[in-house]
């Protein structure tokens, strides 16, 4: 049968709901002594809405009492409201009711007994509580749950019917693989925590949901391997998002730009995903995995440098396959970046390094070439990114044709007309199928945005201002953290057992019952505990005593 999500797990930052009676809006709303009056206060929260779905029946033998049920069509699934709640209430509760009222139809203690006995003896749906909170009662009701109000009763039944049209599991659209399963997370957070449970059948695996966005009340799951994860980890996440105040949670990046560690970087500190096995493979090594409703790309932290060009397949091939692709994808990511104003700096300062064939070759194309090379390569890599632009935001059936034939068309086109010359096409076209070939989508455009500022510096300084680039940028990677842990981990600090699965993915025999990389946080003075632009909305990383590290882990580090 189908069931709502748990509500046993409550926000820990919600706020008090007003009390029944308490003006809202010039009308006291509330659950009242009478349905008719509870049932108007229901209709007038939500302005009469026509989707809100109204029961009114009778129960009990001779002396009837009046009930309702209340559920938002479209939100609720109709087969279990119909069965499983108004089937409970019509063919249960007339003994029930006569049990109920046997010292008295009118004793208030009786009757404020009956939706206890109708909960604990008739209902047959598997979710279902007793709840007196006005603001609750609503909430469940616009999450698609149905709510149970008795004549005389001040509490109602909480029965879990969430259900309505959901998209199917089916293959996901990023970060494909040949060979390996083909399920990927959907939009539903109770799909997403059964996918990874069908995979971690641990009872180490633990799970806590909060509710974020005043507005939106969006469930959010929080998943862990307990003796795995770290503590500190585990309480660093919990009080991040906790702290989290928005009136809306609408995707997962939502919370990803509110938790990470720094704010002014091109590179992504956490990572994201839609396939289950990723999440628990990273679940299994020590990481935090959380999930949205309403998304199907969770987050995973703490997330490191090497990790963004690692692919699920790399598990599913042979060591040595996956340690060849693997080269090949840190090879695009150098190709991004740096083939462009590399290319510049030799045609525009260090002709010297160029084969004296080549060199006359390209000066022979620039003859008639109107634009110094670094206009020409401005011009093709801004054509090129609005190429792939649009390849994305087109329907699919024409938008990786039109990405093709408009690359083919443009590039011949400008060739012929001598405004780029032939090798500037090759560079560009390169340098774009190298960013596809990085498993990160996320990474990828960091590479991209890096591209143009080692383009100015190419044209300006040539290959110093090429090396003065990469100083900068492995600067500022060391300077991130990611929950605490190293941006750069396992190369700074350097970790020799971490190496077995960075640039290379060494069998699996090889690997051995390591501690998680995920577990490694350093110790860093107190100026640099928070760097992230927003200091006022984080709280200080909590980070492991260095007392109480083992010497092994000492000499490790």
């Amino acid at each position: 049968m189908k069931s709502g999500s748990n509500r046993k797990v409550q926000n820990a930052g919600a706020d008090t709901a007003p009390g029944p009676g308490q003006p809202e809006g010039g009308i006291a709303l509330g659950l009242a002594d009478t349905v008719a009056q509870s049932l108007l206060h229901i209709q007038t929260e939500l302005g009469g809405s026509p989707d809100l779905l109204i029961r009114r029946i009778q129960i009990g033998g001779e002396r009837r009492l009046e009930a309702a049920a209340i559920h938002l069509s479209g939100l609720a699934d109709s087969a279990s409201v119909n069965e499983f709640v108004l089937g409970s209430l019509l063919n249960h509760t007339e003994e029930l009711f006569l049990d109920s009222t046997a010292g008295g139809a009118d004793s208030p203690r009786e009757q404020a007994s009956l939706p206890q006995q109708i909960l604990s003896r008739a209902m047959v749906i598997g979710d279902a509580e007793l709840q007196e909170n006005w603001k609750e009662i609503m909430l469940a009701i616009l999450s698609g749950d149905t709510a149970i109000l008795l004549e005389g009763c001040r509490s109602a039944i909480l029965c879990g019917t969430r259900g309505g049209e959901q998209r199917a599991v089916s293959e996901p659209s990023s970060q494909l693989v040949v060979r390996g399963p083909k399920d990927g997370f959907v939009e539903s957070v109770a799909t997403n925590i059964s996918l990874i449970r069908r995979r971690i059948k641990s009872a180490k695996l633990r799970l806590e949901v909060l509710k974020l966005g005043s507005e939106t009340h969006t469930h959010v799951a929080l998943m862990y391997m307990k003796g795995i994860a770290g503590e500190d980890l585990i309480r660093e996440a919990r009080e991040r998002l906790n702290k989290i105040a928005l009136n809306e949670i609408l995707e997962s990046g939502y919370i990803e730009e509110l938790i990470q560690d720094k704010t002014f970087t091109p590179f992504p500190t956490i990572y994201n995903t839609e396939r289950p096995d990723v999440a628990a493979g990273n679940l299994l090594e020590g990481r935090v995995v959380i999930i949205v409703d309403g998304t199907p790309f969770v987050l995973i932290l703490p997330a490191v440098f090497t990790q963004f060009f690692q692919s699920a397949e790399d598990y599913s091939q042979r060591f040595d396959i996956a340690i060849l692709m693997r080269l090949v994808r840190y090879l695009s990511f150098i190709v991004l970046i740096l083939g462009p104003s590399v290319y510049l700096a030799l045609t525009t300062y260090h002709y010297e390094m160029i084969p004296t064939t080549l060199l006359i070759n390209l000066l022979s194309q620039r003859e008639n070439v109107p634009f110094p090379a670094f206009v020409e390569l401005l011009l093709m890599e801004t054509a090129f990114e609005i190429l792939r632009e649009a390849g994305v935001r087109m329907p699919r059936a024409i938008g990786q044709t039109v990405s093709v034939v408009g690359a083919l068309i443009l590039g011949t086109a400008v060739v012929e007309a001598g405004i780029i010359t032939p090798i500037m096409v090759i560079v560009v076209a390169l340098t774009g199928i190298a960013s596809f070939a990085l498993p990160a989508y996320n990474m990828a455009i960091a590479g991209r945005i890096i591209r143009f500022a080692f383009l100015v510096l190419a044209s300006i300084f040539g290959f110093y201002g090429i090396t003065l680039g990469m100083i900068l940028l492995v600067a500022h990677m060391n300077s991130l953290r990611s929950f605490g842990v190293p941006y750069l981990f396992p190369f700074v600090p350097l970790s020799i057992k971490g190496q077995k699965d960075t640039l290379l993915r060494l069998p699996l025999w090889l690997n051995g019952a390591d501690k998680p990389p995920a577990q490694m946080r350093e110790e860093m003075p107190d100026y640099m505990l928070l760097t992230t632009g927003h200091e006022e909305q984080l709280p200080p990383l909590i980070r492991k005593n260095s007392n109480s590290r083992t010497e092994e882990e000492k000499r490790e580090e």
